[in-house]
């Protein structure tokens, strides 16, 4: 099954997949909450026991760009095609359908992966680049 929005149960579900992955282990619960409420579009999978197994949000302005990020699927339900369902529901999303520039962040592991779904790093010399807020 899939879902649009969160309940504060899903909100939890959500935290737990973030602490099954190295990069999200540092994210509090209250964190979790502010980022869900934050982004404009997120996706969760339920497994037949309405268990979230499966997470992915996007910002955007609807137009240009549209910023993929945290496509998680459970430990235990890797290998499904879950995370191909993520992005491609995140592709086909009627609020994202006229979004000129889809782009994510992804370990070099996870080039393969994106690349079949049309990511590309070649983007004419563009970088990223970051500023660490202090404040």
């Amino acid at each position: 099954m899939i879902i649009y929005t969160f309940s504060d149960d899903h909100i939890q579900q959500v935290h737990q997949l973030y602490q099954e992955v190295w990069w999200g282990k540092d994210r509090t619960l209250e964190d979790t909450k502010r980022c869900i409420r934050g982004s404009q579009v997120c996706i969760g999978i339920l497994d037949d026991n309405a268990k979230l197994v499966g997470f992915a949000r996007v910002l955007s302005d609807f137009i240009f760009k549209a910023i993929i990020f945290d496509v998680i699927v459970s430990e235990s339900s890797r290998s499904q095609g879950l995370g191909q369902q993520l992005i491609t529901l995140m592709k086909n999303h009627q609020q994202l359908r006229e979004i000129k520039h889809f782009e994510l962040y992804c370990f070099p592991e996870m080039e393969t992966f994106y690349q079949q779904f049309g990511f590309s790093d070649d983007i004419n010399g563009i970088k990223l680049m970051r500023c660490i807020n202090t404040a």
